[in-house]
């Protein structure tokens, strides 16, 4: 029996609540690993519609233990919502089914404030934050001055952490012209939540460590997309964090050998929010129609997203880069009707072909894609829950997807109730 990680393969918005929802039913602990409450994953289950942030997806379900790993960037006053939001769903939330790891930095309004100040001062070089405050919070990480979870069990500490925090933050605030914050507002701020976050603390290194020994089925629960990873992603248009699969090591606290099996989700048609180079995007009807019929809008923002024809060389780099060993597919009903559907094989760059996505940004705007043209189908493949019930073209593009991005499909997803899944191979069982 594996332990697996989902990850996005693409730039997050892949179908990834549905899927680690349908993979919960087999584990026993879920954990999100990195991100914050930029990420949204909504979960449609016997018709009721769930919208998480921070949770991980396994906190609508009974009797599982869902985890917030070191990795994650956590608002607690976002949490406490969230919380409170699905207890008016009728989910219970407790330290019996959450815990939170001691060591999680806070994202203060601080943060948020920052975050969209600079984002509007960057004009058009704006990279399309959500404004939530995350890459900030994790730049306090990185500079050894962030407030963790663990502080704020001890009030009499928590002011000279508070003084150094805001020595930094007070000096950028002072420079882009705005009010100082006084260290007493910060203070009362962690003091009034302190009593409703600290109950889920945990030394979750050691209490996954101890699952695992147990032989408990631990799924690691990745947000946003490998294409959006602050190293492999289409920088600098990405997030603050390391979202490919090696970082749910590291963000949960359990070494490599925990991870047994790697699934990538990607939608048949790739999406994206924001800014950044997107090789394979259709400003036209094709790009509308599929954004349509996907109801391609932000979990979390609102924010349409950009839609774009299959991008097997991006899928195939992402398979490397996150050791992906088997693909969820999703979304396969949305080409439903186009009677042909293109895929990008490869790139010029330059007067050149490519087979990868370069690095650097001016050549990633520079990148036309090399179009493969499949033909489409006209009957349905939405709710389809066997192969036998697909169009015998939606099943050849599917065999040719697997061949561009060298892996197989694991799972094939066909609309966003969990039910409607054919499943190729079992993740937990490989």
């Amino acid at each position: 029996m594996a332990n697996v990680v989902v990850v996005g393969s693409q730039w997050g918005d892949e179908g990834k609540g549905k899927i680690v929802d349908w993979l919960s039913e087999q584990a026993d602990i879920v954990v999100r690993f990195q991100g914050g409450h930029n990420a949204g994953h909504t979960l449609v289950i016997d018709g009721v519609t769930y919208k998480l942030s921070l949770l991980p997806s396994g906190v609508v379900r009974p009797g599982k233990l869902s985890v917030i790993g070191n990795g994650v960037v956590l608002h607690p006053g976002a949490l406490i919502e969230e919380i409170e939001r699905l207890r008016g769903q009728g989910v219970a939330v407790t330290r019996d089914n959450l815990r939170i790891a001691e060591n999680v930095t806070l994202i203060l309004p601080l943060h948020q404030q920052l975050d969209v100040i600079r984002e509007r001062a960057s004009g058009t070089a704006a990279i399309g934050t959500t404004g939530r405050g995350i890459g900030p919070a994790y730049e306090d990480k990185v500079g050894r001055r962030a407030i963790r979870l663990m502080d704020l069990a001890d009030l009499q500490m928590l002011n000279g952490k508070i003084e150094r925090l805001l020595t930094h933050h007070n000096a950028l605030r002072r420079g882009l012209g705005l009010d100082e914050i006084a260290s007493r507002t910060v203070y009362d701020d962690l003091a009034a939540v302190a009593p409703k976050v600290l109950p889920y603390m945990d030394s979750v290194w050691s209490l996954l460590d101890e699952k695992r020994r147990e032989g408990k089925r631990i799924l690691f629960e990745g947000a946003q997309g490998a294409l959006l990873d602050i190293d492999h992603g289409t920088y600098p248009y990405v997030t603050s964090s390391n979202t490919v699969a090696g970082q749910a090591a590291t963000g949960s606290g359990l070494g490599p050998n925990a991870i047994g099996y790697v699934l990538g989700i990607c939608k048949a048609y790739p999406p994206r929010v924001g800014g950044g180079p997107f090789p394979t995007e259709q400003i036209n009807d094709v790009g509308k129609t599929l954004g349509e019929r996907g109801r391609e809008f932000g979990t979390v923002t609102g924010r349409p997203r950009r839609c774009g024809w299959f991008d097997a060389v991006l899928v195939r780099q992402t398979v490397r880069t996150s050791g992906i060993q088997g693909i969820a597919l999703t979304k396969l009903d949305i080409l439903d009707g186009f009677s042909e559907i293109k895929v990008c094989v490869g790139y010029r760059l330059d007067g050149r072909e490519i087979d990868y996505l370069p690095a650097g940004e001016h050549a990633q705007a520079r990148v036309e894609p090399i179009y493969e043209t499949v033909e489409g189908w006209h009957e349905g493949t939405a709710r389809a829950r066997s192969w036998a019930q697909l169009p015998a073209q939606a099943i050849k593009y599917v065999r040719r997807v697997e061949e561009l991005i060298n892996c197989p499909v694991a799972l094939l997803s066909t609309s966003p109730e969990r039910e409607d899944t054919i499943l190729m191979r079992n993740p937990f069982e490989t």
